[in-house]
């Protein structure tokens, strides 16, 4: 799902940027991805027919350019609905993964994404308070600690995501479809990208 954002986000767009986008995101750390495994990624992508491989020749160089199929597309955005929707005790790469990526998809999408994920909050907590009402000697001594910890979590992420629901209902951020309400520095590497995207873009015929 990442690789498929990333290239979504930023398309038309080279293996180098996507390389040094991601790691500047430092994914290393909480997607677990290494750096140098990016290349091979994007190109197990393409073979998938998840990404368009577009070599183009600048100077004396061919660059490869990767853009999304519609395949993709759909690829991602059902990736991005799953990892929402399901609260996972044990990780939340996932859910962290789509909130990096949540600009891609629309308001109304990311809002009921959040509100599926609220009512999973909800059953785990539901659970867990039953398991914690069962008599003292029916769990092992290690389980209540451990259920007093998934209910903590579980507590902060619910009044996390009953903050972010009322921010989405109320027009916080911005999200696919909508002016976006922020923009870089003017020294962010990100416009040097935006500047090969329009001359990618052009080499490719695609319209603006």
């Amino acid at each position: 799902m990442l690789l498929l954002g990333a290239v979504q986000l930023f398309e038309p767009v080279n293996g180098y940027q996507i390389r040094r986008e991601l790691v500047s995101w430092r994914v290393d750390e909480w997607a677990h991805i290494n750096p140098g495994s990016i290349y091979s990624g994007l190109e197990t992508l393409a073979r998938a027919g998840h990404l368009a491989r577009h070599s183009l020749v600048e100077g004396s160089r061919t660059v490869t350019v990767y853009t999304t199929t519609d395949e993709g597309r759909a690829e991602f955005h059902r990736l991005f609905a799953d990892a929402v929707r399901t609260h996972n005790r044990g990780s939340a790469r996932g859910f962290t993964t789509a909130l990096s990526l949540a600009p891609l998809v629309t308001r109304e999408v990311f809002l009921g994404l959040l509100k599926e994920r609220l009512a999973a909050v909800d059953a785990v907590l539901a659970e867990g308070e039953a398991l914690a009402a069962a008599p003292a000697d029916a769990l092992p001594p290690h389980l209540p600690p451990l259920i007093g910890l998934w209910q903590a979590q579980a507590q902060t992420e619910r009044a996390w995501l009953v903050e972010m629901v009322d921010g989405l209902e109320t027009g916080g951020s911005w999200y696919a479809g909508e002016t976006a309400g922020w923009s870089p520095p003017p020294d962010d590497p990100g416009w040097d990208m935006q500047a090969d995207r329009e001359r990618y873009r052009q080499a490719l015929g695609i319209p603006d």
